[in-house]
Order: structure tokens, then C-alpha cells, then sequence
């Protein structure tokens, strides 16, 4: 028999506007799957590796802004969710996972597919909740509706994030011939809804802000990681245009533009002490660039986050206020009230920022062929109100030094754990969510550490990926200590000869490999047409030219 509460789990996540659920195949989960399966309002797909399928799953409810399902049964299935839901964690990203178990008499008995996995993702989940495992009593059945709507009401609370219902299942794991399943459900109660706190800046706070405010001439902004926003955006265009705030934008922020500097990688070569803030003020999310939070953390200075709830990072070591507001509220708040900003702190900052961007395209022209001007070039080509997927490693941080951003393009990065795991199963989600070009730009060891992302029935056609492929870890080049090692090139590295044709042909991917700026350009021309399969540009090259030119360029800029 199967028991009734798994078909409440199904039908109240569909009464809540869950429309997504991304499953993996086994036994003792079956009746869960089935549940959703045959839900006519949820759509359903399969991918059989748990390590991508949560990911894939991540970066659908990245993009949806709301949670979407994860299934998988009983034993290490669910120790492979855990570095996605780390990432969604730490990037507050909503996912309801759902994992089938043994019944609890069953734990140590050394039965098949068992594992202790009540809690089992420990401090990087919002919540856990474990489901009763049989409902003869009706409070037992009111106890499952209720953790199904509270869990639902967590993965959305502010911030938002990953909740886990730990699900003890019984034979028998499907219905007989004669059985209907999923039951008829009429007694579907109320929704569990959350009244949000208000956001206004109350009278006596907006007075004692501005009188702090009236304190600080030398102010930065810097937005964290997040998604888009045209609102903040335009404020931050406004603050910036009315000389009231440096505003510092990381390639991850989506929020550069012209007003604001990207280029703080590179120009932080010749910082001086009338770059150095009075405040910061801060909101989203982490951001990449390590030099800038060397240069902040060296500095005694005020620095204000701005955050609606949770717990606040001292990501600059100076957090001294947290502001309890959402930041369009608080920066329209700033833009009427702050000062204008001491001139030569201003003049630093964009005048280095503006020497940058004149130099750099020269000088990566001046450079043999590698990944830096094969970026440049690509990053220019990209297509309008594409989704820019970016690995962590050095894909990232070469966005970074480059500068990037556009009104139209979204940049996503899985800086929650900054692993390279899971950056081609993040993007894949992605395009079950739009039919618009989804670019992937990553690195070898990103791109082969996560093939499985591939390993499914789903066409992908709006899926264009661009692999720098140098035949290891070309970062540890660019580091201090292993760069020094005899040990580097085994050991950290890691050097390893694939080839992205093989995986091409095993997935139907349409396949280009290119080694020079013709093959680059020539490449380039059709490499986002429409299509109906998945592309996959292959740029090959070399570690030690990708260092060197890099070195050459902070040379070329650093004042004698």
C-alpha cells in the first residue's frame, strides 16, 4: 500500500506555485517520484547523476526565483547533493530536497543503501525536517501536511535557501494493478504564507543615518553578487552621475556600467592613500576580486551593510553597521541625502579606472594568442540578454580583469562555495528555464570534472559553451607558492590530455576547435546562430603564455 502523505507532499508543493521537480532514479524513492510524476501540474525530469541533477536543479531556481524539487533515494544518493546545496545555500538559492531513507529500526543494521541521514547536510541547509513514516493516526497526517508547508515557507523566507525533508519509506514502493495512485485529494487545507516585514525607513532611523551620513565625503559602494536589477541599477547610475559615491561593481554584481569601475583588479597596482574610503557600504552577496578586499581590510574605516535579515559577513573587516532595509530602499534614501564626494578621492579612482580601459586592449593585442585576447574577443561577440554562465578558477577572474557588463546580459557564477564543481550542470538548469543563448565559459578541469551534466535525454539547443582548454590547473601558475614548486606541473596542475571532440561526439554537440585569432574570429561568426543541438568551442591553449601575458599586463600598467 502506499501511504496518502506523499500525494499531500506532491499536490500542497503545486498549491504553492511549485512547478519543477528534478528526480533521480531508484527504488526506495519510487513512491515519492511517483507522486510528483503524476502530478498534472508539476513537470518532472530525470537525470541519474545526483551530483548534477542538484545542480541542474540549482540553476533552474536561480533563474525562477522560486523552489524548485529535488528527489533521490535512500544512502550516498544523498551525500551527492551536498556540494549544490552548499552553493545554494551560500548563493541563498530555494530548493525543497527530498530524500528517501530507511525506516529508523532499519539505521545500523547494515541494510542495503543506509546511511545516518537525518541532518546529514549539517550547518549548509536552512532547515530538516523528518517526515513520520506512517499516517494510521490523523495528527501523524496533519504533522506531514504541516512540514511540507513550513519547509515550502523556509526555502523562501528571507534569505532565501535549501530545506531538506528526510522522507522513511516501507515496502511496498509501488502501487498494485488496482490501486490508484496518486489518491483523489479534496481536503487540501489553507496555504502556510509568511507577511514579509515592511521595508520603510522609519523617522527616527532616517535622521540618525543622516546625520552619519554628513560625516563621510569619501564614500564607496560596492554591490555584491546578485541577479539583476534595473532599479538599483539606475540609482547606482544617478549616485555615481551626482558624484555622491565611487561605485566599485564586480563582473558578478550585474550592476556595471559605464559610471562605475571595473577595473579595481588591475588599478589597485597603484593604490595611494587618497584612494583610501571613509566608507564602504555594501549589499548582495560576495564578489571576486581578492585585491580589493586586501586593499579595504588594510584600511580603518566604517563600513555599513545593507540587508534585510540574517546574519552579516565582515567581509572588509570594518563591518561596523547593519542597515535593516532592502537596498533600493536604502540607496534612494542615499541618493537624497548624502554629500558630494572630496574631489581628488573621486579623481583617483575613475582616473586610474579610465587609464586601465584605455591601455588594456593594446596591450592584450601585443600579447601571442591565449586565453585573455580570445576572451576579449568573445566577450564582445556575445549576444544580447544571453545568460553568462562563468566557472570559478581563472574563467572568472579574467572576466574580472577585463571589466564586463551590459543592460541586457545576466553573468551567473557559483561564488557561494566557489567550487568547480557542478558550473556545466548549473548552466544546463538555466536552459530549462529560457529559450534565450545560455553561454557557458569555463576551464578544462571545470568543464571534465562535471561531464555528467550532459548525461541525460534533454536537447539543449540554446546551450553554447566556450572551453580554454590549457591541459590542467593554469591557475596555480598565477599563485605564489605552488608557481615556485618542482612539484607544480604534477601535482598542481594536475596535467591531463582530453579533449573536448570526444565529448562532443559523444553527446551530439556541435564541435569547433580553434587555435589562433582567424580560427577565433572565423569561429565566432555563426557560433550563436540558432541551432538545434549544443555548441561547443574548444580554445586551445597555453598555461605558461596565459601567466606571462598576464604578468606583462600589470607590468606594463604598475607607475615606476
Amino acid at each position: 500500500m502506499i501511504l496518502p502523505h506523499l500525494t499531500y507532499l506532491a499536490s500542497i508543493c503545486a498549491n504553492k506555485g511549485v512547478t519543477e521537480a528534478i528526480l533521480s532514479p531508484g527504488s526506495r524513492c519510487a513512491p515519492v517520484s511517483l507522486a510528483f510524476i503524476r502530478h498534472p501540474d508539476i513537470h518532472c525530469r530525470i537525470i541519474p547523476d545526483e551530483r548534477s541533477a542538484a545542480f541542474i536543479a540549482m540553476g533552474m531556481a536561480q533563474q525562477r526565483n522560486k523552489p524548485v524539487v529535488l528527489i533521490c533515494t535512500s544512502g550516498s544518493a544523498a551525500l551527492n547533493y551536498g556540494p549544490a546545496i552548499a552553493e545554494a545555500y551560500y548563493q541563498q538559492i530555494p530548493l525543497l530536497v527530498l530524500t528517501a531513507d530507511r525506516p529508523a529500526e532499519w539505521i545500523e543494521q547494515w541494510d542495503g543503501q543506509t546511511i545516518r541521514q537525518e541532518n546529514i547536510y549539517g550547518h549548509h541547509i536552512k532547515n530538516s525536517y523528518t517526515f513520520p513514516d506512517e499516517v494510521s493516526h490523523p495528527d501523524k497526517l496533519w504533522h506531514a501536511k504541516r512540514i511540507v508547508k513550513e519547509a515550502l515557507i523556509r526555502t523562501e523566507d528571507f534569505p532565501m535557501g535549501p530545506v531538506h525533508i528526510n522522507i522513511p519509506l516501507r515496502e511496498p514502493f509501488y502501487p498494485q494493478a488496482n490501486e490508484q495512485y496518486p489518491f483523489e485529494l479534496t481536503d487540501l487545507e489553507a496555504d502556510l504564507d509568511l507577511q514579509q516585514p515592511t521595508s520603510l525607513l522609519r523617522e527616527e532611523s532616517a535622521i540618525q543615518l543622516k546625520t552619519e551620513l554628513k560625516k563621510f565625503q569619501k564614500v564607496l559602494i560596492i554591490p555584491g553578487q546578485q541577479r539583476p536589477d534595473c532599479r538599483i541599477k539606475d540609482l547606482l547610475k544617478s549616485i555615481a552621475e551626482n558624484h555622491q559615491a565611487v561605485v566599485i561593481t564586480d563582473a558578478i554584481s550585474n550592476m556595471a556600467q559605464e559610471t562605475s569601475v571595473q577595473h579595481h583588479d588591475l588599478l589597485l597596482l597603484n593604490q595611494t592613500e587618497q584612494m583610501v574610503p571613509e566608507l564602504i557600504i555594501s549589499f548582495g552577496k560576495s564578489i571576486v576580486s581578492k585585491a580589493l578586499k586586501l586593499f579595504l581590510r588594510k584600511q580603518k574605516i566604517a563600513h555599513w551593510h545593507i540587508q534585510q535579515n540574517d546574519l552579516v559577513p565582515d567581509t572588509y573587516q570594518n563591518l561596523n553597521q547593519i542597515i535593516r532595509l532592502k537596498p533600493k530602499t536604502f540607496l534612494e534614501f542615499f541618493h537624497k541625502e548624502a554629500n558630494i564626494l572630496e574631489a581628488t578621492f573621486e579623481n583617483e579612482w575613475l582616473n586610474k579606472n579610465e587609464t586601465v580601459k584605455t591601455k588594456l586592449p593594446a596591450l592584450i593585442n601585443m600579447a601571442p594568442f591565449g586565453e585573455l585576447n580570445a576572451l576579449e574577443k568573445i566577450l564582445q561577440a556575445l549576444p544580447a540578454y544571453a545568460k553568462l554562465h562563468i566557472a570559478n578558477s581563472m574563467a572568472v577572474r579574467n572576466v574580472n580583469f577585463l571589466g564586463l557588463g551590459g543592460d541586457d546580459l545576466e553573468i551567473i557564477c557559483n561564488r557561494g562555495t566557489s567550487g568547480i564543481d557542478g558550473s556545466n550542470s548549473t548552466a544546463v538548469g538555466c536552459t530549462f528555464t529560457t529559450k534565450e543563448p545560455v553561454v557557458l565559459l569555463t576551464g578544462d578541469m571545470a568543464f571534465f570534472y562535471d561531464r555528467n551534466a550532459f548525461w541525460h535525454q534533454y536537447n539543449l539547443p540554446n546551450l553554447r559553451i566556450i572551453l580554454f582548454n590549457n591541459q590542467g590547473g593554469g591557475i596555480f601558475r598565477m599563485i605564489d607558492g605552488p608557481s615556485k614548486l618542482p612539484e607544480l606541473d604534477e601535482y598542481f596542475e594536475t596535467k591531463q590530455k582530453l579533449d573536448g571532440k570526444h565529448l562532443a561526439d559523444e553527446f551530439n554537440f556541435q564541435y569547433q576547435k580553434v587555435k589562433s585569432r582567424d580560427e577565433l574570429q572565423s569561429g565566432l561568426q555563426t557560433f550563436f546562430d540558432k541551432s538545434l543541438n549544443p555548441k561547443l568551442l574548444e580554445i586551445k591553449c597555453d598555461s605558461e603564455t596565459n601567466t606571462n601575458t598576464l604578468k606583462m599586463i600589470k607590468e606594463a600598467l604598475l607607475l615606476k
